[in-house]
């Protein structure tokens, strides 16, 4: 929420796994902020393409034309020896050395470790990374590495081009440092491949550790924009944080794994606000809450939730609670005066609406007296006609009789 709050979050993130290398950019997910600032150096983005530009074509040549008959592709091979991984030319893959056989590749969900050569398409160095580990699949690494680690053979040696949108994209990225839509070259080496480790047999202190790896990972994709592999990789360390254990596990360890286990929620949260997930967004506020209710990051982003499906009154609720529990936060200050004024705005509305619809009840009982004055004034002045009218034919025959009765008298 605040920058205080964010540098609180760091350091928080830090001591539940001291194991694990922090991303310094990490720290603005678990702000209660709705992650909308975000500092232009803070931004990890997909770093500009780097096509490569041959490396590797001279290192192995002997070898290559020596296992030309064993091998589809050979490293200084010409153009058509490269394999069109997705059959777009954004992602190709080369085979510098062979490698143990189809059978040895990897399979995704086990562990692998490579050597990593990363260059930009005119050569320039970017970094080397020895024995890389990550979780093949699990989205760890940028997406051409994902995708073509796979078709790799153990011990085999690759070269790999990689269009920008299968690296770090549009933005580059500041570590390490890529411009933006660059093309990138790989030098790989695939040392070995074991499966995962079995989570109910994993010692409490190694669980939190792996989930908080992946919950950071699940924080670069969301800086760079990427909300579905954010969600992807929150996902990937609930399921390690709500697997069961049959080791031992200390209340502190259990605090730790709970604490990791909100931070993902809160931060599923806001990337599932990002993609326009409201009913999703929600489950995940409510699952934060069950966990620490008064949790005020899963509070304020649920108040959020409500007020884009219109729930202001719940909306407000939740925003008044968290702001019980802060009164001097001034995100949700804000938040909350904005919501009461919709609120108040969308009440005078419908009562405005109500009126138009059923009539101005004044109005209503002006006319209807109005109308009945007018039917006993119509009626009053019936009957004094017929009063009137009576009376005269009364008198006339009286007065007919009275004449009959002077003729009769006359004759």
């Amino acid at each position: 929420m605040t920058e205080k709050e964010e540098t609180m979050d760091a350091s928080d993130s830090h001591d539940s796994a001291p194991s694990v290398k922090k991303n310094a950019r990490a720290s603005l997910l678990d702000s209660g902020e709705d992650f909308e600032v975000l500092d232009e150096e803070d931004i990890d983005d997909e770093p500009p393409p780097l096509e490569d530009a041959g490396g590797g074509k001279g290192e192995n040549t002997d070898e290559s034309e020596k296992k030309n008959a064993d091998t589809d592709s050979d490293p200084p091979g010409p153009v058509e020896e490269w394999l069109d991984v997705l059959g777009s030319g954004q992602l190709k893959k080369k085979v510098l050395e062979s490698g143990e056989g189809r059978d040895s590749r990897p399979q995704k969900g086990q562990n692998v470790k490579i050597n990593l050569k990363t260059c930009l398409k005119d050569g320039t160095l970017v970094e080397e990374q020895p024995g890389l580990p990550f979780t093949l699949g699990d989205g760890d690494v940028i997406q051409a590495l994902d995708l073509t680690v796979q078709l790799m053979e153990m011990g085999e040696k690759a070269l790999i081009q990689a269009d920008a949108k299968y690296t770090y994209g549009a933005r580059g990225s500041v570590e390490p440092e890529v411009p933006p839509n660059a093309e990138l070259s790989f030098e790989v080496e695939l040392l070995e491949a074991t499966d995962a480790p079995d989570l109910e047999l994993l010692p409490p202190p190694e669980k939190i550790a792996l989930a908080s790896n992946k919950r950071e990972r699940g924080n670069v994709h969301y800086q760079r924009g990427d909300y579905a592999f954010a969600v992807n990789s929150y996902s990937i360390a609930l399921q390690i944080t709500e697997s069961s254990s049959k080791v031992d596990i200390s209340p502190e360890e259990e605090n730790e794994l709970m604490d990791v286990r909100v931070k993902c929620l809160n931060n599923m949260a806001a990337s599932q606000l990002k993609l326009d997930h409201y009913d999703a967004a929600l489950k995940s506020c409510v699952s934060a809450l069950e966990q620490q209710p008064d949790n005020i990051k899963a509070l304020f982003r649920m108040g959020k939730v409500l007020a884009l499906q219109g729930e202001y009154t719940e909306a407000i609720q939740c925003l008044r609670k968290a702001l019980k529990l802060e009164p001097s936060n001034k995100t949700i200050h804000a938040e909350l005066s904005k919501l009461v004024k919709k609120n108040s705005e969308q009440r005078g509305a419908e009562q405005a609406m109500y009126k138009k619809m059923l009539g101005n009840p004044a109005s209503c009982s002006s006319s209807s007296s109005s109308s009945s004055s007018s039917q006993k004034h119509r009626a009053k002045s019936s009957w004094g006609l017929s009063w009137k009218w009576l009376f005269g034919a009364t008198a006339v025959a009286i007065g007919g009789v009275a004449l009959s009765v002077v003729i009769a008298a006359r004759n």
